[in-house]
């Protein structure tokens, strides 16, 4: 929502000297989830760590999962970098089980610990193996970018390549609940939600900016399926609310722009700017009044998968703008491209090119697709109403992203096995499913009709929902083995039809669960054999 419009710091330092992905996107909507897909290098399918708490996300999960010796910051160590870490690593790593185990892999470290985490004005931090300090009464960010700095500081004494990861809690909602004074949890439904909290230098920005008002903000008419086309139009009180929200989101980022220029200025003070990689990013999009719903994330929408990433360093392309697709797989093989490091052949991404012959060259080569999923409730962080509750219950979907040079798909299928399916060459706020039965759906997508797309589609997100490994990143390959299928418009030729629309297997789910749960997500590709799948004379036309 125009974020990186009010972070000068961020344009003067990264954009201005640097290359923007505008075709960046996380795979899973929700913090923890993607964070591990971020240090993995796997979609949550193949992780299993799909939500924020136990038992199907959180900090014990990622540690049962057995992914504490087996992520990016071991596999740098490993290497002869120094790691260096400070801010929220995961949801659900808390005061209780910081120690339980440590997590692996950091030469030094300062985390940001639950039940405090979302707590601007109560912070609690426990530094490398020590216990968890109190930093109540100080700015979360102000007190994150102290400990930054010090890292920094350390890291280019030791005379040695590092990695340095910095997260602030911004502009994520501000949390609180009583029991949190000691150090207790609280259930979701318990906690306060409340718009986050800037510092106090930043509280009276932006008085007249307001929630971009696009054509899907709290619009006229229902989109989108499921729990989201029954939302009602929101009040002038509640658009009133949310513009607050949006202004205190901006506000909070102020911090967050504020430590990319004191990094920025450390690095050049030690003669070393120029050799260092700066990569900015967040875990997920948000949405703010966008199809009617209040302040979260969790979907599929545009508003929430398709988020900033801007990489400054050697050789990358200065006032640079690309439009591959790169996703949050992409970047730990982005990372141990950069430390030269082998890439590991179970990483369901593929490294981002940093250089300009590099990026040319990815325009041409590099897929178009993008795996979306999610799976449990969708939160809200604004105002609890009875017309819409803290928590919706029925979140789980597969879907994907197609981006072509004559097309722009969303694609999707719910745990209800409800569809959605958006051209946003048309329709770029995404407010006309054509799958739902109000709409009247057009006869050609890009000139192909629209039962040849879909029958395309659904199977190809056959493939990715399951996918691992190469075929995360070749899918239409394991659909055609024979490697004549690269793209959707290749699998559009005229002598597939009938392998798409008469023998592939449809995507669809068992029933909706709340976790990954194999047994409720309908058939799964890599389960069965092809033949198994598809009739026996499947090969006729691959």
């Amino acid at each position: 929502m125009n974020s990186l419009d009010y972070m000068p710091f961020v344009h003067k330092h990264l954009i201005d000297h640097g290359t923007l992905f505008k075709r960046h996107f996380c795979t899973t909507a929700l913090c923890c989830p993607s964070r591990v897909t971020l240090w993995t290098g796997k979609a949550a399918h193949n992780t299993n760590v799909t939500n924020v708490v136990p038992p199907y996300g959180g900090y014990p999960k990622f540690i049962s999962q057995g992914l504490n010796d087996n992520y990016l910051p071991v596999w740098l160590q490993e290497y002869g970098y120094n790691t260096y870490y400070t801010g929220k690593l995961f949801n659900a790593h808390s005061v209780d089980n910081y120690h339980s185990p440590y997590a692996a892999g950091w030469t030094a470290s300062d985390f940001l610990l639950d039940p405090f985490t979302y707590s601007y004005e109560n912070s609690t931090y426990a530094r490398n193996q020590g216990p968890p300090v109190s930093f109540e009464g100080q700015h979360s960010v102000d007190v994150l970018a102290e400990k930054a700095l010090g890292f920094l500081d350390e890291a280019i004494e030791a005379r040695k390549p590092f990695f340095l990861g910095v997260a602030p809690v911004s502009p994520h909602a501000n949390l609180w609940s009583p029991a949190f004074k000691d150090g207790n949890h609280s259930d979701l439904e318990d906690i306060d939600f409340s718009p986050p909290v800037p510092a106090a230098r930043h509280a009276n920005l932006f008085k007249d900016v307001k929630v971009p008002r696009t054509e899907n903000f709290n619009p006229d008419k229902p989109s989108g399926a499921s729990w989201i086309r029954k939302l009602r139009k929101q009040s002038q009180q509640t658009v009133d609310y949310n513009d607050h929200f949006y202004r205190q989101r901006l506000r909070a980022l102020q911090s967050v722009d504020e430590i990319v220029d004191s990094i920025v200025k450390k690095l050049d003070s030690y003669g070393i700017l120029d050799d260092t990689y700066i990569i900015y990013t967040t875990d997920n999009g948000y949405h703010i009044g966008q199809h009617r719903m209040h302040p979260a994330k969790q979907c599929s929408f545009e508003e929430d998968i398709n988020i900033p990433l801007i990489i400054r360093g050697p050789d990358v392309p200065e006032k640079s703008i690309s439009d591959i697709i790169t996703t949050h797989t992409d970047l730990a093989p982005t990372l141990l491209e950069i430390a030269r490091a082998p890439l590991r052949r179970d990483f369901d991404g593929l490294a981002i090119p940093l250089t300009e012959d590099g990026l040319v060259e990815a325009s041409e080569t590099r897929h178009e697709h993008v795996t979306v999923e999610h799976w449990g409730f969708a939160s809200n962080e604004g105002q609890v109403l009875d017309s819409y509750p803290r928590l919706h219950m029925n979140n789980t979907y597969k879907a994907l992203r197609v981006i072509g040079k004559s097309y722009n798909l969303h694609y999707q299928v719910w745990c209800n096995n409800e569809k959605e399916l958006h051209d946003l060459k048309t329709d770029p706020g995404q407010m006309v499913n054509i799958l739902h039965p109000d709409e009247k759906a057009p006869k050609t997508i890009a000139g192909w009709p629209l039962g040849k797309v879909i029958a395309r589609l659904d199977s190809l997100l056959f493939v990715l929902k399951s996918c691992k490994a190469e075929t995360c990143i070749h899918p239409w390959r394991a659909l055609h083995p024979a490697g004549n299928v690269e793209s959707l418009r290749d699998a559009l030729s005229p002598h597939l039809d009938s392998f798409y629309e008469e023998e592939s297997r449809r995507i669809e789910f068992d029933r909706c669960e709340m976790g990954f749960l194999l047994d409720a997500e309908g058939p799964q590709f890599q389960h069965d054999s092809l033949f198994s799948i598809f009739e026996p004379k499947w090969h006729e036309w691959t």
